[in-house]
């Protein structure tokens, strides 16, 4: 388990480093530009998410979910990060490795969303690039699993180019904006490389006060 304070600490938190992003756990300071960004981004999100909670875009339902978050990282259970544009500290989306599973597994499930206006500009290849390496030597895993539905022809492509192989197909996997909806199954294995060349290593730092 990374060595990380709590959510609501005033002390700099580990941060992944990529191409031209970073990544960090969300904070209570990121409540404004989360909203932003997801209001903005709605009838863009809502087609691949699970139906919103109808306060979900509330300052209370996020303090809960970081609270939710905070408890995950504790267990070993999950590890969300927020993906920041590195030149201006701009919220670009987030990823999550989820169901983290240890024993004979070591495996966790990754799931993502990127706002709409950044949506198609590589950011978040860049962002699971980065958080590959990372879970691997620093959470010791060895299987990182995805999921997407069929029609997401950028999932789907943003997947294979990180190197993950389809390994199977599931029949209402998910309930996805109200409906329950197939699924393509993806895995990469630690020893998997990603088809437009080696990943780059990526490692953590202190975020600097300015981006604070």
């Amino acid at each position: 388990m990374w060595p990380l304070s709590s959510v609501f600490s005033t002390e700099p938190l580990p941060t992944i480093e990529g191409r031209g992003v970073y990544l960090r756990v969300p904070q209570m300071k990121d409540f404004g530009p989360w909203h932003d960004l997801r209001e903005a981004s709605r009838a863009f999100l809502t087609p691949w998410e699970p139906l919103w909670p109808a306060d979900d875009l509330t300052r209370g339902a996020f303090r809960r979910r970081l609270r939710r978050y905070a408890r995950d990282i504790l267990a070993d259970e999950a590890y969300p990060f927020f993906v920041f544009r590195a030149s201006d500290h701009v919220l670009l989306g987030g990823l999550t490795l989820s169901n983290v599973r240890r024993g004979v597994c070591q495996a966790a499930s990754l799931g993502y969303w990127m706002g709409a206006p950044y949506a198609g500009q590589g950011y978040m290849k860049a962002a699971v690039s980065a958080l590959l390496p990372a879970a691997y030597d620093l959470l010791h895993l060895r299987r990182i699993e995805a999921a997407c539905m069929p029609t997401n022809g950028p999932s789907i492509h943003l997947l294979e180019s990180c190197g993950f192989v389809r390994e199977g197909y599931s029949r209402e996997y998910l309930c996805i904006n109200g409906v329950w909806e197939d699924h393509i199954l993806f895995a990469r294995l630690r020893h998997d490389t990603a088809l437009s060349g080696p990943m780059r290593r990526s490692h953590l730092r202190q975020v600097p006060p300015a981006a604070q």
